[in-house]
C-alpha cells in the first residue's frame, strides 16, 4: 500500500517524531490527557473486572480473556470504560488497551483519560514504536524495569485535529484487524504443523517405519504386530522389548548440597556452562543463545552431572518433560537444578530422544506432576518411564528417517514465523507512520 504524504509538514523538535503535518499540534502527553489516579482496596465480597499486565497482549492493544475468578487482593487502580491503560512496567513489552468496561487494574498500568485525543487515537500513538523506546529508555530497575508518569507525561505525542483523529483510528482499526487476521492464521498453520511433528514421532517410535522409508533402509516394511504389555500403547512391532528409562541410562540431578546460588555464576570464559530449562526447545535440540556459566570449583563438586555429547537433558522443574539431546559438542558443561541429565544410554540416544518426546511419554509424565505451584518430577519417576526398544538397526533407521522429517517441518515452521514476524514490523511500521502524518490517509477513511 502506497500512500501520499501530507502536503506540508513542520518540525516537531523530537527525534521520534521527526516532522509532523503542518496543521497538527506536539503536546507533552500531560497536557493531553489527565492521570486518573484512583487506587482503591480490592473487595473480595464485591467483586469487578480486573485487568493484570498479563491480560493485555503486547503490542496489539488487544484485550486477552478475564478470569472471573481471579479477586485482586490489596490496592487496586480504578478505571471506567472511556479510559486506556498504559503499562508502565516493562515499557518494552508495549503493553496498552481501551477497556469497554468499568474496572480495577494493577497499579502498574497507568489509567489515561483523553482531554484533547481520541482515545482510539491515543492508543495507537502510545503503541508506536518511537514512543514505546522513548518511555523504555527512561526506566529504572533491573528485575523489574518501570517508567514513572514524571517521564510519561513529559514525553511529546502529536495530537491531529478532531475529525483526522477518527479517520486515521478508523483506517488503522481496518488495516491492524487484516493483519491481526493474517497472523492468526499463520499461527493456526504453525499449530497444524506441530502436531504433524508429534504425531510422526510418536507413530513411528510405537509403530515403526512407513514402508517405503523402511524398504529404503532394507528393513521389514510390514512387520508382524504383538500386543504390548501397556494399555495405552497397543499393538507393536514383534521383536520390539520393552524396558523401564532407569534400567539403560544413568540418571543424576543436582540436589541439596550441589546446588548453586548467583554468587557461584561467573562471565563467559571463567567457568562450565550451566545448563536450565531456557536451553531446551520443542524440537529436542539445544538452544544455546541463553547462557549462563559456573564457577569452576562448583563445576568440579559434582562429576556426575558433567555434560557429555550423546548425554539427554530432561526437565524436572518449571520445563517439566521437555528433552534435548547433545549432540553436538559444547566443552565444558553442567546443569542446574531445574534439569536432570540421562548418561551413558544403552540403546541410540538419538531413538531416546525421540521415544521421550512422544505424545505417550509427554502424557505419562504430565500425569506425574504434582498439584504444587512450581510443577515438578521426581528422578524416581523420570526413571519410571517405559521404553520401547525396538533392534538396533530399527532405532537408527527410525532416528535417521524422523531427523530428516522433523527437520522439514521445522524449516516449514520457521519460514511461517519470519512471515508473521514481517507482518507484525509492518503493523508496527503502519502505526507509526499513520500516528506521526507520515502518510495522508485523509482519503482511505471507507
Amino acid at each position: 500500500m502506497r500512500l501520499p504524504p501530507y502536503p506540508t509538514y513542520k518540525p516537531s523538535d523530537v527525534d521520534w517524531l521527526g516532522a509532523v503535518p503542518e496543521h497538527w499540534q506536539v503536546k507533552r502527553l500531560k497536557l493531553a490527557v489527565r492521570l486518573t489516579d484512583i487506587k482503591v482496596e480490592a473487595d473480595e465480597e464485591n467483586p469487578v473486572p480486573y485487568i493484570g499486565m498479563e491480560n493485555i497482549e503486547p503490542w496489539t492493544g488487544r484485550l486477552l480473556s478475564l478470569d472471573p475468578d481471579v479477586v485482586p487482593t490489596g490496592t487496586a487502580n480504578s478505571f471506567k470504560a472511556r479510559n486506556t491503560l498504559f503499562g508502565k512496567l516493562r515499557p518494552y513489552l508495549a503493553k496498552a488497551c481501551n477497556p469497554d468496561f468499568d474496572g480495577l487494574c494493577s497499579t502498574e498500568l497507568l489509567v489515561l483519560d483523553g482531554a484533547d485525543i481520541d482515545r482510539r487515537a491515543l492508543l495507537y500513538s502510545l503503541l508506536a514504536n518511537g514512543f514505546i523506546k522513548l518511555v523504555d529508555s527512561s526506566t529504572y530497575g533491573s528485575k523489574m524495569p518501570r517508567a514513572s508518569w514524571d517521564f510519561i507525561g513529559n514525553c511529546i505525542v502529536p495530537v491531529a485535529p478532531t475529525d483526522e483523529q477518527g479517520t486515521f483510528a478508523d483506517f488503522l482499526d481496518r488495516e491492524t484487524a487484516q493483519i491481526d487476521a493474517l497472523v492468526a492464521k499463520k499461527r493456526t498453520l504453525i499449530e497444524r504443523l506441530k502436531e504433524k511433528r508429534t504425531a510422526l514421532i510418536s507413530r513411528t517410535v510405537t509403530r515403526g517405519l512407513p514402508p517405503e522409508a523402511a524398504c529404503a533402509a532394507n528393513l521389514n516394511p510390514l512387520p508382524k504386530l504383538r500386543p504390548s504389555d501397556f494399555d495405552w500403547l497397543g499393538d507393536v512391532p514383534e521383536g520390539w522389548a520393552h524396558t523401564r528409562l532407569k534400567r539403560i541410562v544413568t540418571i543424576s540431578g543436582r540436589i541439596g548440597f550441589r546446588g548453586y546460588t548467583t554468587d557461584d555464576l561467573v562471565d563467559e570464559g571463567e567457568g562450565a556452562l550451566a545448563l536450565g530449562g531456557a536451553n531446551l526447545t520443542d524440537s529436542g535440540c539445544l538452544d544455546l543463545s541463553n547462557r549462563t556459566y559456573l564457577s569452576w570449583d562448583k563445576y568440579e563438586e559434582s562429576p556426575e552431572i558433567k555434560v557429555s555429547l550423546h548425554d539427554l537433558l530432561i526437565g524436572q522443574r518449571g520445563t517439566c518433560g521437555r528433552v534435548a539431546l547433545v549432540d553436538v559438542e559444547i566443552g565444558a558443561a553442567t546443569i542446574n537444578p531445574s534439569l536432570v541429565l540421562l548418561k551413558r544410554p544403552r540403546i541410540a540416544s538419538r531413538f531416546l530422544r525421540f521415544w521421550l518426546m512422544s505424545s505417550a511419554v509427554q502424557a505419562i509424565l504430565e500425569s506425574l506432576l504434582g498439584t504444587t505451584a512450581v510443577p515438578m518430577l521426581s528422578q524416581a519417576q523420570i526413571g519410571s518411564v517405559p521404553v520401547l526398544v525396538p533392534p538396533i538397526p530399527m532405532q537408527t533407521a527410525i532416528a535417521d528417517f524422523l531427523e530428516r522429517e522433523t527437520a522439514s517441518i521445522d524449516d516449514m515452521v520457521g519460514k511461517v514465523e519470519a512471515a508473521i514476524d514481517r507482518l507484525q514490523e509492518y503493523r508496527s511500521a503502519l502505526i507509526t507512520a499513520v500516528v506521526t502524518g507520515k502518510i495522508d490517509v485523509r482519503g482511505e477513511a471507507s
